[in-house]
């Protein structure tokens, strides 16, 4: 199953700005649409990718994992 998330997206000025709904702190700014899709998508991916990490320091050695769907 993949996850879906949702972009907001406007055209300012000379520029393309969007963010991820869902997740804090994902937010990008290019010159095309296309290119601020491309440049969200990635930074998305290393975000969930660093919040992994993170929590799975934070829990230490001994921790279960369970999938939550919504």
């Amino acid at each position: 199953m993949e996850n879906q998330y949702k972009a907001i997206m406007k055209k300012d000025g000379d520029w393309w700005v969007g963010w991820i709904e869902e997740v804090p702190g994902v937010n990008c700014q290019e010159k095309t649409r296309e290119k601020l899709i491309e440049t969200l998508r990635i930074t998305l991916k290393e975000a969930l990718s660093m919040n992994r990490r993170d929590a799975i320091s934070a829990a230490g050695d001994d921790y279960q994992e369970e999938k939550i769907a919504l």
